[in-house]
């Protein structure tokens, strides 16, 4: 089959926005691009295939770089996984069926799929593979895989629960054509860059058909099972680091550049993340606190940078719990809490940012000015807390309410916000609670059984588009409600956003959206997050900027070489 002809697209520096809407491209289309450094090769069948490599002149071969992020994962089945503990440590030992490009973190290009093609009606997708690569095992990578992958992703079996099955609700059928051509059909039209995106996403590695068999399905267990990426396993101590070697039979010619790879276990913005840096024990650091940032903007050697990235964290109330189940009780909770000094209490630690239900940063946000009409985000919180003590009086609790069991994830600024937040609950609304830590390898599993009446946390999304993370957080029997959240108006109206292709109509049911969850909360919003990166300044191939997105998709460090 003849593939059609694309023009190279340059997307340095281009905004995310700007972005998005290149991928609406003709029916049909194959969308390829790169870095101004780095371009990609597209056209006819048998031309030469697209190839990723360092964007700097005379990339050099060889040596160990060692990353600290947190990387204590519950279990080790990156599908049903939401948090970056997986990702961080599994990801450079899969590939993905596409990606976005490592050197933007936005651009959509080919992966295991070499070119693809999208139907005249938006209806067909269908993948065209590379042929030759091989999973670590020595087996052949074929459609196989990538149906087998995927229908478990899209169709879940019993005991399964992904937090990106909502990505792909309207995919009806997965289609094996050939061993290496494998198409996709949707019941209804999606927009092209929502469903791009979601097939891009890091998350969706692919696994090979027999590893699913041999394993009944559930990887939670298998701690090394073999991708096709450019890093193999080799050992790992658990909560302190995990060892993989170059892929010598890598399928992009020319990468990884690296000999091996350290994945060192460091808690979240705490003192240890820029002491290992500073220490020498890691050349690369994420979650860098803010205190130690400002000091590294000064030492000649060493890289910064800051991003927002799509991470929310929350309080979750247990709704199948009573007086929890109440929409007065959980609004006065809302109320209660005064979002301006959480930010503050943890400024030393880690940045975030005020907002509510959506992303604050992303062009489906209401206005700063928009927001701060809703009662709950003012920096003047005397009139929310009126209106909180009025509402748990109406629910029928104006004493308060007493030995609520507070679960509270075993993070840095978990532990400072918990101590705040009890403060808040008990002085405005006299509830109180009961603390519990758990760590961060617990605290999925728990969430997800619903042992706690309220319990603080962060969860991350694939896309900026409110389509992936209503569905996934808040909608009836979402992966990440782990509220039990139920509101059947809601529900019809994220319907409605997900079908909507009018970007005004669909920032319009947004809204609406937004006000009903405002008065029937189904989290309660603490603050959004803001990520600090810092590096010796000799590790290159990997530079993420101030408009970077994405820290799940882009973890592959295939790009990635030491300039020493």
């Amino acid at each position: 089959m003849t593939e059609p002809q694309t023009p190279i697209y340059l997307a340095d520096g281009m905004p995310r926005r700007t972005f998005m809407k290149t991928l609406g491209m003709a029916s049909g289309s194959l969308m390829l691009s790169g870095l101004a450094s780095l371009q990609a090769q597209t056209g006819q069948s048998g031309t030469s295939p697209f190839q990723l490599q360092a964007p700097e002149p005379n990339p050099k071969y060889g040596g160990t770089l060692r990353y600290g992020i947190l990387s204590a994962p519950a279990h080790f089945d990156v599908h049903q996984s939401g948090t970056v503990s997986n990702m961080a440590a599994q990801g450079p030992m899969y590939d993905n069926l596409i990606r976005r490009h490592p050197m933007d973190c936005q651009t959509i290009i080919p992966d295991l799929a070499r070119s693809w093609e999208i139907a005249p009606d938006g209806k067909t997708y269908t993948f065209f593979l590379r042929q030759g690569v091989q999973f670590h095992d020595g087996a052949d990578f074929t459609a196989d895989d990538v149906h087998a992958t995927f229908s478990r992703i899209i169709f879940p079996p019993k005991g399964f629960s992904s937090p990106r099955t909502p990505l792909f609700s309207a995919v009806e059928a997965i289609n094996v054509r050939d061993p290496h051509t494998i198409e996709f059909k949707l019941r209804e039209t999606r927009p092209k860059d929502f469903m791009l995106g979601a097939f891009a996403s890091g998350w969706n590695i692919i696994v090979r058909k027999k590893t699913l068999e041999d394993n009944n399905y559930s990887l939670r267990t298998v701690e090394a099972f073999p991708g096709t990426g450019p890093f193999k396993h080799v050992k790992r101590a658990d909560k302190e680091v995990w060892i993989m070697e170059k892929n010598p039979n890598y399928w992009n010619k020319g990468l990884p550049y690296l000999d091996r790879l350290e994945i060192y276990h460091l808690q979240p913005w705490s003192p240890e993340v820029a002491a290992s840096l500073l220490g020498g024990k890691v050349d690369y650091a994420r979650t860098v606190d803010p205190v130690a940032a400002g000091k590294i903007k000064t030492i000649p050697g060493l890289t910064f940078v800051d991003f927002y990235q799509s991470v929310i964290h929350a309080l979750w109330v247990n709704n199948a719990k009573k007086p929890l189940n109440d929409p007065r009780v959980r609004r006065a909770m809302h109320l209660a809490l005064d979002r301006h000094v959480l930010v503050d209490v943890v400024k030393d630690v880690t940045p975030t940012l005020v907002g509510g239900f959506t992303y604050p940063f992303s062009e489906f946000a209401a206005s700063t000015e928009e927001q701060g009409k809703f009662l709950g985000y003012q920096r003047d919180a005397t009139a929310a807390i009126k209106e909180a003590r009025r509402l748990l009086a109406d629910a029928g609790y104006a004493q308060g309410l007493k030995g609520l069991d507070f679960m509270v994830r075993e993070l840095p600024h978990h532990k400072l916000w918990s101590v705040a937040l009890q403060a808040m609950l008990k002085e405005n609304l006299n509830v109180e609670t009961n603390m519990r830590a758990v760590q961060t390898s617990v605290w999925f599993d728990e969430a997800q059984s619903g042992n706690f009446d309220v319990t603080i946390s962060a969860i991350v999304s694939t896309l900026l588009d409110p389509s992936d993370y209503f569905n996934s957080w808040y909608v009836t029997n979402g992966p990440q409600n782990y509220s039990k959240w139920h509101n059947e108006p809601f529900d019809k109206l994220v319907d409605q956003i997900d079908h909507e292709l009018d970007l005004a109509k669909r920032k319009a049911l947004i809204r609406q959206a937004e006000n009903i969850m405002e008065q029937d909360p189904p989290v309660l919003p603490v603050a959004w997050e803001k990520m600090n990166d810092a590096w010796y300044s000799y590790v290159k191939g990997y530079l993420p900027t101030s408009s970077y997105f994405g820290i799940y998709d882009v973890v592959r460090w295939d790009t990635a070489w030491l300039d020493k």
